[in-house]
């Protein structure tokens, strides 16, 4: 036990050391390259940022778990290769600004990318007792959306400086440490990793920010999120195999639902981004940034406890 919990120090610490030093790099390398977010009538800040913030997140959590590859089994390389592959997706995004529904079909496509490596939800838990198996052609489609759920989820609310990645790093570390609690080691290590990553990186990203995540960070935050909590929390959790996820998600996924309810009922495109998210709201009657961000934390961090006590 002393051994798992020192891979897992060990794991944390590579991860936030590595993005925390490497994000002023990659924010020097957007400004050279012209990746920047420029002010508009419904964005937040008023001076153009750099992007990338995602690949810096990524390298750190990539270093810290490859000397574990050696130990994965199928369902851990293919989590690997789709991030590698959704990164990819959201950089071309945050240069090119692809379209709403390109983006979707490629995070489809990754989605059934780690379905065939054995990333799905093959069963949910039966209320009544026992559990429920899905054959694949329903498992497919559900681990399908749940992950492109996920991804747009964590994308919606990466709104204002740190929301995003505080929101996720405090996620992360709950789903650790239920993967840790019913032992799920690589699942620990994977969240691990995102959580010292993104740790790292929201030195640089808390208000005022120095640098946006961009899509490649959002889209991969959301990915890894989505994937671990597959292939551990849902397959560890007896009682209740969603609540954890959904509940330590909790106010990216209500903020969500209630975006599209509202585009739905105003005749607007669902895909069409608007100013009237939770942390838009909370701006409107006077909250700062920096205090949006900390409630929306401390209201995570609740949720995550609650989550923790419901795995048990």
């Amino acid at each position: 036990m002393k051994i798992f919990f020192s891979y897992y120090f060990m794991v944390f610490v590579v991860s936030f050391l590595i993005a925390y030093f490497i994000t002023p790099v990659i924010k020097k390398m957007a400004l050279r390259l012209g990746i920047i977010d420029k002010p508009a009538l419904r964005k937040i800040h008023k001076e153009p940022m750099a992007l990338l913030g995602g690949v810096a997140i990524f390298i750190g959590f990539l270093v810290a778990v490859l000397p574990f590859v050696y130990k994965a089994d199928k369902s851990f390389i293919g989590i690997l290769i789709g991030g590698g592959m959704i990164l990819v997706l959201g950089i071309i995004d945050d240069v090119l600004h692809l379209g709403p529904r390109i983006k979707l079909v490629g995070q489809i496509m990754v989605a059934l990318l780690v379905c065939l490596f054995g990333v799905s939800i093959d069963f949910v838990t039966n209320p009544f007792g026992g559990m429920i198996q899905l054959d694949w052609y329903l498992a497919f489609p559900l681990t399908i959306l749940w992950i492109v759920a996920i991804i747009n989820t964590i994308n919606l609310i990466d709104g204002i400086d740190g929301l995003a990645a505080g929101i996720v790093a405090i996620s992360a570390l709950f789903i650790s440490i239920v993967a840790i609690n019913t032992g799920q080691y690589l699942p620990a290590i994977l969240t691990l990793a995102l959580f010292g990553a993104t740790l790292g990186f929201l030195k640089h990203n808390f208000f005022p920010a120095q640098i946006f995540m961009g899509d490649s960070g959002s889209m991969f935050l959301g990915y890894i999120l989505a994937t671990v909590s597959i292939v551990g929390v849902l397959k560890a959790t007896i009682t209740i195999s969603l609540a954890v996820p959904i509940l330590v998600l909790g106010i990216p996924i209500t903020d969500t639902l209630f975006a599209i309810f509202r585009r739905i009922k105003n005749g607007k495109e669902i895909f069409k981004a608007d100013n009237d998210h939770f942390h838009h709201r909370l701006l409107r009657k006077g909250f700062s940034q920096k205090q949006v961000g900390v409630l929306c934390y401390i209201i995570t961090i609740l949720l995550g406890l609650v989550a923790f006590f419901i795995s048990r």
